[in-house]
């Protein structure tokens, strides 16, 4: 019992609980609005999402890295500072995207009434200050390790929103309008629970300093872009997709594989949000070893645990497509021709390279090492965006989209190691000898079962 409370508690087991349950609100949500929502209708939706995604990386990738990095390390009134710093900044990026989104909205009415974003111009502006606290709040939280913080602000957001949709598939049906509203107003309220808990931070804005608004900002510059660019590695298709011939129906067929990708991210998500804090203090501390072990450790647990999500993705790809929208994507589509249970078997292979590319990345912004992150996700970035368009105008094929992004992930794995790998001289086998010890370890912890010597293991294994 001692054992099952302890693992209860730890950060990786909070975090991926807590990424669980939103996941699996997320999709529920996501489910039933493809259930019961026109296919055009729900290209809309999917569109106002992904833009609402890739803006919110670019007003909170200025500061949340950087914080997550110097906060974890931080103490006394150097720490309220860069807390302070945070919430200045994020308040500025909030501004300014809101003003040119507004100016757009004013300039181009009727290209944008008649583009598919017309939802996203005219709604985001509002969103994005009512949701700037609890976001914010987020961001500060995991700085601090506070896993079951971070799950309670989660789960009010994204449960309320959820009953909201339950209550539109089920009781009143709502068009994309009130959804919407519905979603502003979720997040408004979630803001003001961070507030009054005192969360966020906001109130430290006074003591934002020149140093510290630098620190986050030099830091910022290239994390921004790396974020940006990781959302666009994911949302890019969407994109390409919703501006071509192919139109707005492809953009929704696309978005039931995209989605399920997320089921193949929970995990990845959960321990990247532990391991960077960690890997980030101890590179502070000049603990260059710990932050090898580290990522050592976490790309070969996370390795192994992707062999067997993918291969169940894999298996039974016809089944998570009926569950998430039910049978009318499950054949090809008579007018375009696109198969979503091809593609959510292609996104299964795709995910089997994610830890390590993903952890590459995490151990260069660790290591005070942005810039190359950066670089990385700009050259990945730049093969996705030619790879679409080779897929989409000139073999017009959604399939062809998802191969393509197992290539440019490939390439990412490879920068990612030969970068990291010149700061820390790694081991491409210890990779996958700690990802062993780690299930040894968390069996032994399960089982009461104790080796005589944990190094001895090590050994044999190498």
């Amino acid at each position: 019992m001692k054992i099952l409370k302890k693992i209860v508690r730890e950060d990786n087991f909070l975090s991926l609980t807590g990424n669980v349950v939103i996941a699996i609100l997320g999709i529920g949500g996501f489910a039933l609005l493809a259930r019961s929502l026109a296919l055009e209708v729900f290209g809309e939706w999917v569109l106002f999402i992904a833009a609402g995604s890739f803006i919110e990386m670019f007003r909170f990738g200025i500061t949340n890295t950087g914080l997550i990095r110097y906060l974890s390390g931080a103490d006394g009134f150097y720490r309220i500072k860069l807390i302070g710093s945070n919430a200045l900044i994020s308040l500025g990026a909030t501004i300014i995207v809101a003003v040119i989104l507004i100016a757009c909205k004013l300039v181009f009415p009727e290209a944008i009434k008649n583009s598919g974003y017309n939802m996203f111009f005219t709604w985001y502006p509002l969103l994005a200050f009512l949701n700037l606290p609890w976001n914010s709040a987020l961001v500060v939280l995991q700085a601090d390790r506070k896993y079951i913080q971070i799950l309670v602000l989660k789960a009010i957001n994204s449960g309320f929103f959820f009953l909201v949709i339950l209550l539109h598939f089920l009781v009143v049906t709502l068009n994309l309008n009130q959804l919407v509203i519905a979603l502003i107003i979720v997040n408004g309220a979630t803001s003001i629970i961070s507030l009054i808990l005192g969360w966020d931070g906001i109130l430290h804005i006074k003591k934002a300093s020149v140093e510290t608004n630098k620190i986050l900002l030099h830091f910022g510059k290239y994390t921004t872009f790396t974020l940006i660019g990781t959302n666009l590695l994911r949302s890019v298709d969407t994109l390409i997709i919703s501006l071509s011939p192919l139109g707005s129906a492809a953009v929704a067929l696309y978005s039931i594989p995209l989605k399920l990708t997320e089921l193949q991210q929970i995990p990845l998500r959960s321990f990247v949000a532990t391991a960077f804090p960690k890997m980030s203090k101890a590179s502070l501390q000049d603990k260059i070893d710990e932050v090898k072990s580290l990522f050592y450790t976490y790309s070969g647990a996370l390795t192994y645990l992707f062999v067997g999500i993918s291969l169940v993705t894999f298996v039974f790809a016809e089944f998570f497509v009926i569950a998430i929208s039910g049978h009318k994507y499950l054949v090809t589509d008579p007018i375009t021709g696109f198969n979503v249970v091809a593609i959510v078997r292609v996104f299964s292979v795709y995910g089997l390279l994610l830890p390590i590319d993903r952890m590459t990345g995490v151990g260069l912004d660790s290591i005070n090492k942005p810039k190359i992150n950066a670089i990385k996700v700009f050259v990945m970035l730049l093969a996705n965006v030619i790879g679409d368009l080779i897929a989409i105008l000139i073999f017009k094929s959604l399939i062809l989209v998802a191969i393509g992004s197992i290539f440019f992930t490939i390439i990412g794995v490879w920068m990612g190691m030969y970068f990291l790998d010149k700061e820390l001289s790694l081991s491409f086998r210890e990779i996958f000898s700690k990802g062993v010890l780690f299930y040894i370890s968390l069996f032994n912890k399960a089982t009461h079962n104790r080796y005589e010597s944990f190094v001895k293991i090590e050994n044999n294994i190498r």
